[in-house]
């Protein structure tokens, strides 16, 4: 067993049954994701749409690959004929195009609305009022090929773990609010992707059924 093979055992070890684990592989060379994947790894996380395309030429082809950056809209048509979840969707217009391509690909593309719960201006992501609205409203009547399967969210970058905490927990009160009422008979919406290599236990502990872990595994990014 090689280092990082290590280092993945050590993180999926640490999650409960119910959590899914996507491993973050931004900026890491395709020879980590094969490392990863023999000891049965299959969710990757990519956010640079070109890196993504030349990893998934080389790699098995049932690789379960997650966007999780942003998304430019005009990016969207190169990765909607096989991206298995776009975790980011941070504003109408980009629904409305992830639609578009879709169409014209004849899928149905999984998706998560980002919420903007953190402290930080550089984050990207509807405000809880925006995506209530959203999710409890009309419009995504009109996106047959867009599935709305949950909610994404990113915490502060802060030391301040009661922060974080009530970041993530707002975003878990959001999801049971539309599970409750609008996806109450939906089987289909029952994402919750937050926690990340440095805060998924709390996550965890404020609802997070899905974490993007990559540091922990492959270690500082290469930026290839």
């Amino acid at each position: 067993m090689t280092d990082l093979q290590r280092r993945l055992a050590d993180v999926r070890a640490s999650l409960p049954e119910s959590v899914q684990l996507v491993a973050v592989s931004k900026f890491h060379p395709a020879e980590f994701i094969r490392e990863a994947y023999d000891v049965g790894q299959r969710i990757f996380g990519e956010s640079h749409v070109q890196e993504l395309q030349e990893k998934r030429a080389e790699l098995p082809s049932d690789i379960e690959w997650h966007f999780i950056g942003h998304l430019q809209t005009n990016k969207v048509k190169y990765i909607a004929p096989y991206i298995s979840l776009i975790h980011a969707v941070d504003s109408v217009r980009l629904l409305h195009e992830i639609e578009k391509q879709a169409s014209r690909c004849g899928r149905r593309i999984p998706c998560l609305l980002e919420l903007h719960v953190a402290d930080e201006a550089t984050k990207y992501g509807f405000t809880v009022d925006e995506a209530r609205s959203l999710l409890l409203g009309d419009e995504l009547h009109s996106l047959p090929h867009v599935q709305v399967r949950g909610l994404m969210c990113m915490a502060t970058h802060t030391e301040d773990t009661s922060q974080i905490h009530r970041e993530f927990a707002s975003a878990y009160a959001l999801y049971r609010e539309v599970k409750e009422t609008r996806f109450a008979h939906d089987d289909t919406f029952g994402l919750r992707s937050w926690g990340m290599s440095h805060d998924y236990s709390i996550a965890i502990q404020e609802g997070s059924n899905m974490v993007r872990v990559g540091s922990s595994i492959f270690g500082l990014r290469q930026y290839i």
